[in-house]
Formats: C-alpha cells, structure tokens, sequence
C-alpha cells in the first residue's frame, strides 16, 4: 500500500485551486439558471460530466465491471446525488450565493452528528463536539443575519440546508454499501449516471426548461460539466491518492469563504459583520470537526 504524504506547498495549492473551483461553481450555477431552469441544468450537467468521465475511463482503459456488484447501493447514492443538486440549483436560484453557501457547505456538521451514532469508531470527542456546536450556531446567525436576510428566500436556504443532508447520506451510504468496495471513478459513475436520467426526466415538472438562453449561459453549463464535475473531480482523486485525508479534509472550509466573497465580488451580494461572522464559526467549526 502507498504511503501518503503530509501535506505539502504543491498540495496546499492544488487544494486550494479545487476549493476555489467549487466556490466559483456557486456563482456560475446562479447565473447558469437566468438561461436554463435549475434542475433541467443540474441533469444536463450530469449529462456532460458522465461523457467526460468515460472518456477519461477510456482513455485509461479502467474497467467498470465490479459496478455490477453494488447496484442497490449505487441506485441509492445516485439517487441522493439527485436530490442534492436539484436542490442546490433551485436554492441558489431563489436566494444570494452567500447564504446558500455557508449552509451547504456545513455538511461536515450533519455528517459527523450521523455518523457518531451509525459509524464506529467516529464517535464525536470534545474537539470535534465543540466544533459541531459552533458550526450549527453559524448557520443559525447566517439565517438570521439581518443584513443580508432582505436579499435571501427562506425556501432557498432551506433546500440548500436539505441538500447538505442529501450530500451526507451519499457519504454514509459510501461508507455503508458495497459501493465502498468499487473504485472512486465507479461511485461517481453511479451518482452521474442515475442523476442524468432522474433530473432530466423531472425536469419538465418544474416549469419550462428554456429561459432565453444564450452563449453565457451555455458557456456555463459546458463549465460545471467538463471543468468542475469532470477534470475537477480528477484533481480531487489524484489529491487525495497522494496526500493523508485527514490533511486534505482540513483545507474543507475554504470553499464557503471563497463562495462568500465571490457573491460579494462578482454579483454584488450584501456580505456584512453578521455573515461574515456566522461565516467564521462555521469555517472553525468544520475544521475541528475535521481533527482526529
């Protein structure tokens, strides 16, 4: 078994690119959804990431015959996947970058409460307990921040809160199913793969799937399917193939703070005190829960 490196200056650049190319997903999903409806634009990005993904498959001559052997459990994770960025989409089409992205991104906070009672061995110390309590205050203050409240929607920030659960049961049932004994590239098979046939398939229930769009719109679409959920994706497996998790999930609270002021640079979201600070606990919070 290769051993893994501690982290390193190539390391905590490349994390830091990754966590910046997620932060800028938020903002390119928001402006995505003025030309294509949210959840017709979260299949259809599942439509170009799966083609880039068994392309790179081919490419590399990987075999995906041990998928047969986790269908229950794929269906199930695909399925979440499904639900988590339909709503995400739709959330950050009803309110700021800002808000909807400190909640999402307090995933760490609900999977680590789960998994203290269903995963063993991951039963929460004092450090880890203290920072899941400051992070559920953060995402309290951030709902309840009065200076940028006025721009959001409660039913956007709940779907995102909804889809932050969403995207910790893909982790627990990773850990839980046979798809943990499939490679990476076959669960996130799975995910794309069921949530390209779901999310296309409803979309037309939501509305119409065309909102005018045009080469912007497009241009961003293409993006989150080739250079987020595809060559992004990669990046992260190479990453954490080459360094210790536990020092690639310590550089998890980058992405909220980098989504924040994002909103605030590039869309001219109100980002005040308040948000800031509810900004900052939730940033500690999933740090400590994140020590071992």
């Amino acid at each position: 078994m290769t051993t893994r490196r501690a982290m390193d200056m190539a390391g905590a650049a490349g994390l830091f690119g990754f966590s910046t190319l997620l932060a800028f997903n938020q903002v390119v999903i928001k402006v995505t959804n003025a030309g294509f409806s949210p959840v017709f634009a979260a299949g259809l990005r599942s439509v170009i990431s799966l083609a880039v993904i068994g392309l790179w498959l081919l490419l590399r001559r990987r075999s995906l015959g041990a998928m047969r052997r986790s269908v229950g459990g794929g269906l199930l994770v695909g399925l979440f996947f499904s639900a988590e960025f339909l709503m995400l989409f739709t959330a950050l089409d009803l309110t700021t970058v800002a808000r909807a992205s400190i909640i999402f991104y307090s995933m760490p906070v609900w999977l680590a409460l789960a998994a203290h009672f269903v995963l063993p061995g991951e039963r929460l110390s004092p450090v880890r307990a203290l920072g899941l309590g400051l992070a559920m205050l953060g995402v309290a203050w951030a709902l309840y921040d009065p200076g940028s409240q006025g721009f959001g929607d409660w039913r956007g920030e709940a779907l995102a809160l909804a889809a932050a659960l969403c995207w910790a049961g893909i982790a627990l049932t990773l850990r839980l199913s046979r798809v943990s004994e499939i490679p990476p590239e076959g669960q996130l098979v799975w995910q794309l793969a069921v949530s390209a046939l779901v999310l296309t398939a409803v979309a037309p229930l939501f509305g119409p799937v065309l909102r005018a769009p045009e080469a912007l719109h497009v241009t961003g679409l293409v993006f989150q399917g080739v250079a987020v959920s595809g060559l992004g994706f990669l990046a992260w497996l190479f990453l954490l193939s080459r360094y210790r998790a536990s020092d690639v999930a310590a550089f998890s609270f980058l992405s909220p703070v980098l989504a924040v002021g994002m909103g605030w640079a590039l869309l001219d979201e109100p980002v005040g005190p308040g948000l800031l600070g509810a900004l900052a606990l939730v940033a500690v919070g999933v740090v400590l829960i994140n020590r071992r």
